[in-house]
């Protein structure tokens, strides 16, 4: 299992950090950029979705076609893990060492998006996300909730999907 959760892991966290660094730069050096919520999760979905080709090789593999939903579960969300472990790790290191500005371009960016009326409220809790994001363990933790809990899903899917009993031989000859 090992090396099917570190295969499938590694290769979502390259893509998801390397879309990670892209997004970055591309918002640093254009403050006018847009990004796409929804196509930015529909794209997630679609790269976690990478999850479930893991479950599905380790099962088929390793496990002669049959997989609990337990074991099913567990491959995938370790699978998630691993992927969401390096997207962190990425994001995090070209945050510090390459574009810290980033985090007072988005500032900026959703400040510009909000409406008059609700200015001043979105200023004082943007600032205290700046200062909470201040501390390294604070900015960790926000970086897994952007994508570990769709991983989840993904994984809870997969895994119930994915489950293939095998079947008790002895109960078939008993009939």
């Amino acid at each position: 299992m090992k090396k099917t959760v570190l295969i499938f892991g590694l290769v979502i966290g390259a893509i998801l950090g390397t879309n990670t660094v892209i997004m970055m730069n591309q918002m640093c050096s254009n403050p006018d950029f847009k990004g796409n919520d929804i196509l930015g999760y529909a794209a997630m979905v679609v790269i976690f979705s990478l999850i479930f080709f893991g479950i599905r090789s380790y099962r088929n593999q390793h496990l002669k076609g049959f997989i609990s939903f337990r074991k099913a579960f567990k491959t995938g969300f370790l699978i998630a893990l691993v992927g969401s472990t390096l997207y962190v790790i990425i994001g995090l290191l070209h945050y510090y060492l390459f574009v810290p500005e980033f985090l007072d371009v988005y500032i900026a960016y959703v400040l510009k998006n909000t409406p008059a009326a609700d200015l001043p409220a979105k200023t004082a809790e943007m600032a205290h996300f700046k200062e909470m994001y201040g501390n390294p363990l604070f900015a960790v933790f926000i970086s897994y909730m952007e994508v570990l809990p769709v991983a989840t899903v993904v994984a809870l899917l997969s895994a119930l999907f994915l489950t293939k009993k095998q079947k008790d031989e002895t109960a078939h000859q008993e009939a």
